[in-house]
C-alpha cells in the first residue's frame, strides 16, 4: 500500500490554501509556485476537492479557491479519499475475494490496516498540521513551505 501523489499533493495544497485564506480566494498558480505543483495538475486535484465538498471555486478577479469549512473541520482523511482513486492494502479492494472467492490468509491483516490508517488520518485536521508546521518554524505566520510532506 502506498499513498500516491494524488494524495499527498492534494494534503500539501490543501495545507496550503488553509494557510492563505485568509485574505481570501487563493489562486491555483500562487499554490503552483508556492508548492512548485504544475497547475494543470492542481486544477484536476482541486476539481475533485470541490465535487468532495470541501473547497469552493470563486470565479473573476481576484478569484481563486476558499475552504468551505473551517480547517479544523476537514480531516486529512477527507482529503486523501477525494484525490486518490482507492487507498487500500488487500488484494482485492476490500472485497474478501483475494482467494477463489474467499479471503486470503492475509486478508484481515490488511484490512485492518486500512482502518488504522483510515481512524488515523481522520484524527488530523488540517488545523493541526498548520499548527504543527508553525511550531517547528518558531511560531511564524510566515510562507512555509510544505514540501517536507511530499
Amino acid at each position: 500500500m502506498r499513498l500516491t501523489t494524488k494524495g499527498r499533493f492534494a494534503v500539501t495544497a490543501m495545507l496550503d490554501l488553509a494557510m492563505h485564506a485568509r485574505d481570501g480566494a487563493v489562486s491555483l498558480t500562487a499554490i503552483s509556485e508556492r508548492q512548485h505543483i504544475s497547475l494543470s495538475y492542481l486544477e484536476q486535484l482541486f476539481g475533485k476537492l470541490r465535487r468532495a465538498g470541501l473547497v469552493d471555486s470563486i470565479r473573476g478577479p481576484g478569484g481563486g479557491y476558499v475552504l468551505r469549512q473551517q480547517a479544523e473541520l476537514i480531516n486529512i482523511a477527507d482529503i486523501v479519499a477525494a484525490a486518490e482513486d482507492t487507498l487500500d492494502a488487500t488484494q482485492c479492494g476490500g472485497s474478501a475475494n483475494c482467494q477463489d472467492g474467499n479471503p486470503c490468509l492475509t486478508h484481515h491483516l490488511w484490512a485492518n490496516l486500512n482502518k488504522t490508517i483510515d481512524n488515523y488520518l481522520r484524527g488530523i485536521s488540517l488545523q493541526c498540521v498548520i499548527n504543527q508546521q508553525q511550531e517547528r518554524h518558531g511560531g511564524h505566520k510566515a510562507t512555509i513551505a510544505l514540501t517536507q510532506i511530499h
